[in-house]
């Protein structure tokens, strides 16, 4: 009995330093969020214009893009995955997993594009391919990060056809932070480009807008729908970070709270263990006397 004592002392105390650890985990993930949201909040209205922008151009023009031409029968598309770089999130990675493999049974051929060591480990331990990837931002991205993704899908779209890694589309799948209870995943097309916010049908006694594109049409297009690609793919990182942190705190949080009920668990056990270790010992002791008293009460 003393022997089991001991155990349940030692994963007393082995569970008390895992919830210190989890505990720790949570209040820096609570801490980080805050400047993630932000972050996420103020890459908004520089979104929200240039997607307008775009909107003007495209609506008032009539001009034709490399960027926003339809294939007729798509067959190959590459997929830009958005995970972490470290563990301890929750379903996090794998709920984005599952979103991207959502796109497969679709019957299109996928070239497969990686943000974060996760979906990096995920693709290489099941020996699938992947075009490229880059790691080590997940929670703090940069808009050069950014760049250089919509860099490297927009030159993989504009590729003649029948080229090597040449695609007909291009999506992004990432968790879009919605609350601090809830994240999304979510896949959204980028390419062919659709413009998410639309000029609304004006009214028959409206006057339309005047607009005048310098140099042309065509070298708006050029300068505004590359960056208009980076802009999203930058707000999809900084929505995945702030998700990845918000997952991570509820898990935190959620092993912390497991933790307490183990420990209480392992108390109660060892309080038995040790009550029933002092019973017997009483008995033992209370049997000895009896016995001795019984003995002494035979010699006389």
């Amino acid at each position: 009995m003393a022997v089991s004592l001991r155990e349940y002392r030692a994963r007393i105390k082995s569970t008390e330093s895992m919830k210190k650890i989890t505990r720790a985990m949570e209040l820096i993930a609570a801490s980080r969020i805050i400047k993630a949201q932000q972050r996420a909040q103020a890459a908004a209205p520089y979104a929200r214009e240039l997607t307008r922008a775009v909107s003007a151009v495209a609506t008032f023009s009539n001009v034709e893009h490399p960027l926003t031409k339809e294939e007729e029968n798509p067959q190959r598309a590459a997929v830009l995955i958005v995970t972490s770089d470290r563990g301890l999130a929750g379903a996090y990675s794998s709920s984005v997993l599952k979103e991207a493999e959502r796109l497969r049974e679709e019957g299109k051929e996928i070239d497969f594009y990686i943000t974060g060591r996760k979906g990096e480990a995920y693709f290489k331990f099941r020996q699938r391919p992947i075009v490229q990837s880059w790691t080590g931002f997940s929670d703090q991205p940069s808009y050069d990060v950014a760049a250089e993704v919509g860099r490297t899908l927009i030159d993989s779209f504009l590729k003649e056809q029948g080229e090597e890694g040449d695609v007909d589309e291009v999506h992004v799948v990432y968790t879009r932070f919605v609350s601090m209870l809830n994240q999304e995943p979510t896949a959204v097309r980028l390419l062919p480009l659709e413009v998410v916010e639309g000029a609304e049908a004006p009214d028959e006694n409206d006057l339309l807008p005047l607009y005048e594109f310098e140099p042309s049409p065509e070298a708006v297009l050029d300068g505004l729908l590359p960056q208009y690609v980076q802009s999203r793919i930058f707000f999809s990182l900084l929505q995945a970070a702030a998700s990845e942190l918000a997952a991570r705190q509820k898990a935190m949080k959620s092993a912390t709270d497991n933790a307490e009920e183990l420990i209480k668990k392992y108390t109660r056990i060892a309080n038995q263990a040790r009550q029933a270790g002092i019973t017997q010992e009483i008995s033992e002791i209370v049997g000895g006397v009896n016995a001795l008293a019984d003995a002494n009460a035979g010699a006389e």
